[in-house]
């Protein structure tokens, strides 16, 4: 009203705003025919009549609370509350549909799963899995890389490889672990002589940038090495920090300076050449160890034992690696 007083709007009378969550049984509906832009074809689409598709659209308004297509004598269109909604809706059935379709593609496969940390996974596992799947060809294997340790009691993974100490008795002791300096052949040839712990220092030194986060990790710090020689006063002319034990070595091999690397993690490289262990004589001995423990529900399922069997047998090289008279740990 000009002049008057604004119209009092009573709670009553304001739009109530829906706040329950839509049912997804008419979104199949929806995506047909905001992909077809007709009843008609999309009822074909989906095996149902054009009513029972018009029906479900209706219902499907009505939950949203607006309209979500322009009905015209021979065409459909969507509003731009029905673009919006089709934005959201595609890609989300659609990554239905393919876990659909990957979950019923393993039905009735052997498969392993495990999980470990990214690391170990792709510094150790991994380039050793095709001698297993020349073996076992039949049998699928899902590597689930996490930092975090995974409750093997309530997951669907089978078994873990965990670096650490003991903290399960159920746990079986793979191989310990050893720290050596490594480097590669280029950095070397190019660089000062290594003939004694201190002349490290005149290297580049790369190391975990959070080594203090976690004891497992401070064994891996040039502080705690130096330490161990009697020259913790030393300090490079330069640092190079990374968050994952792979990166750290990625930087070795690249020849950007001295790291301090588990043995077990290098020993191949260290084998084809690739990187040079520097002063050997001054390896230090971890606390720390490998560990493999089966899930419970797992144990009594042949496919996991024949990964366990082969993963037995992978170890040795690794556990000689480190015991050059061929003694085990």
């Amino acid at each position: 009203m000009l002049g008057g007083a604004m119209p009092h709007v009573t709670p009553s009378s304001a739009p109530l705003l829906r706040t329950r969550a839509i049912g997804a049984g008419h979104l199949r509906a929806f995506l047909a025919v905001a992909r077809q832009l007709s009843f008609r074809a999309a009822a074909d689409e989906l095996a149902l009549t054009q009513s029972a598709v018009s029906r479900q659209i209706q219902a499907l308004e009505d939950e949203v609370g607006v309209p979500l297509f322009l009905r015209h004598t021979r065409a459909v269109e969507l509003t731009g509350a029905g673009a919006q909604l089709l934005r959201s809706v595609a890609p989300a059935l659609e990554q239905v549909d393919a876990t659909v379709r990957q979950i019923r593609q393993t039905v009735g496969r052997k498969s392993v799963a495990i999980t470990t940390w990214a690391s170990f996974a792709a510094m150790w596992l991994i380039p050793r899995l095709q001698e297993f799947q020349r073996i076992w060809p039949d049998i699928d294997i899902r590597i689930d890389t996490s930092d975090a340790v995974v409750d093997l009691d309530t997951t669907d993974v089978d078994l873990a490889l965990r670096y650490g100490r003991a903290s399960d008795p159920q746990a079986r002791r793979l191989f310990g672990e050893q720290l050596a300096v490594v480097a590669s052949p280029g950095l070397l040839a190019a660089g000062p002589p290594l003939r004694r712990p201190a002349d490290a220092a005149h290297y580049t030194l790369i190391e975990t940038g959070d080594a203090h986060r976690m004891p497992q990790l401070e064994w891996l710090s040039w502080q705690r090495w130096f330490g161990a020689q009697g020259c913790d006063q030393l300090q490079p002319p330069r640092w190079l920090y990374f968050n994952y034990a792979h990166q750290i070595v990625q930087a070795a091999l690249a020849g950007q300076g001295l790291a301090i690397a588990r043995l077990p993690l290098v020993a191949d490289a260290l084998a084809a050449g690739e990187l040079v262990e520097v002063l050997p004589a001054h390896r230090m001995e971890s606390p720390l160890a490998y560990w493999l423990l089966v899930g419970p529900r797992s144990f009594r399922r042949p496919e996991v034992a024949a990964f366990c069997e082969w993963l037995i047998a992978q170890v040795e090289p690794t556990r000689l690696a480190m015991e050059p008279d061929g003694l085990t740990d």
